[in-house]
């Protein structure tokens, strides 16, 4: 049984979602993950430094993504204006792989794994990160990931930058997942849970007309966040020219944010989950609803990071500071980075 935000404590007193330890669930992953909260109190010895000066060249010839670069397989970039794919020199998926042997034992199963990797550059500039880039420049960067959805999802049951002839794990528990919500509830999970977060609003971190980004209830990583359609959409490929725009602006709000936060390039690992493709288009997918998850590693600092501990390995997800608390973080920082007010001084 989820447990209740409020209510008496154990012992007596008042139960706090800022004050006691309790354990939330993710209705995405069907488990759950130990908020410790009361941990934020215990004293840091850790200095809260800035890293080293960034010095990024703006174009390196040595850097095997820069226009006109010679990559490690001898091809030569063209000199890119814009966002710019290509495949990956070093694929950890490629189309052609053979069928392995039968297994002699179930506890020894392996299976076909086919697919293809791109790399995509984002912007002909090596220094130029995407909160610093322009609306129209991101822009060209979703239309990218759109055209790589519709391409490679006409084969390929799972797209992300890579395309795999299986459904990863976390795809395969997903989709599970929001099955079994529409099919128990009548209503796409993550469409549900965008409209609660709206009204609750204090996880909401930014919102447009078409788009919100929540640190989510259920979030493990310190300033992890989930970008949401507010209306239902099941894939990317499906947003309209207008969606598009909006959802620049939003991600630009959001990634400003972020590096403001440490006055750092913030780090972060992204990525969209949207109905299958491939053999999937033609089946039922409305329990799907198109979302990115976002998982920024940094802790409390521009050098502390978060790492996964013993707890974490042999138990559960655990993290400290609370969901509401990052996002009141995050959400009451500008929306002008801190390199362009520096500028403006």
């Amino acid at each position: 049984m989820e447990p209740s935000l409020a209510g008496v404590a154990e012992g007596g007193g008042r139960f706090s979602a800022s004050e006691h330890q309790h354990i939330r669930y993710n209705p995405l992953r069907d488990d759950w993950v130990l908020v410790s909260a009361h941990r934020v109190k215990r004293p840091w010895q850790g200095q809260l430094e800035k890293p080293p000066p960034e010095d990024v060249p703006r174009w390196d010839p040595k850097n095997p993504l820069c226009p006109g670069a010679t990559r490690a397989n001898g091809e030569v970039n063209p000199k890119y204006e814009s966002t710019f794919v290509f495949p990956n020199d070093f694929p950890a998926l490629q189309p052609d792989s053979p069928e392995p042997d039968d297994s002699d034992h179930p506890l020894f199963q392996a299976a076909a794994a086919r697919g293809v990797c791109k790399v995509m550059c984002f912007h002909p500039w090596s220094d130029l990160t995407l909160p610093l880039m322009s609306l129209p420049e991101i822009r060209a960067v979703i239309d990218a990931w759109a055209e790589l959805a519709m391409e490679l999802g006409a084969s390929y049951p799972w797209v992300q930058v890579w395309a795999s002839s299986f459904l990863p794990n976390e795809a395969r528990l997903e989709d599970q997942t929001q099955r079994q919500h529409l099919s128990k509830h009548g209503v796409p999970m993550l469409l549900e849970y965008a409209e609660q977060e709206a009204r609750r609003k204090e996880r909401l971190v930014v919102e447009n007309a078409d788009w919100m980004v929540v640190v989510p209830y259920w979030a493990t990583w310190p300033y992890q966040t989930l970008l949401l359609p507010r209306r239902h959409v099941c894939r990317l490929q499906d947003l309209s020219d207008s969606e598009k725009d909006s959802l620049a602006s939003i991600m630009q709000r959001l990634l400003i944010k972020y590096d403001n936060l440490f006055e750092v390039s913030f780090p972060y690992s992204m990525g969209w989950h949207g109905a299958p493709t491939g053999p999937y288009l033609e089946e039922d997918c409305r329990h799907w609803q198109l979302h990115a998850h976002y998982y920024p590693p940094l802790l409390r600092s521009a050098t502390v990071r978060k790492f996964m501990v013993g707890y974490e390995m042999l138990a559960q997800a655990q993290r400290d500071l609370t969901p509401e608390q990052a996002a009141e973080r995050l959400r009451s920082l500008p929306e002008v980075h801190y390199k362009k007010r520096a500028e403006e001084v």
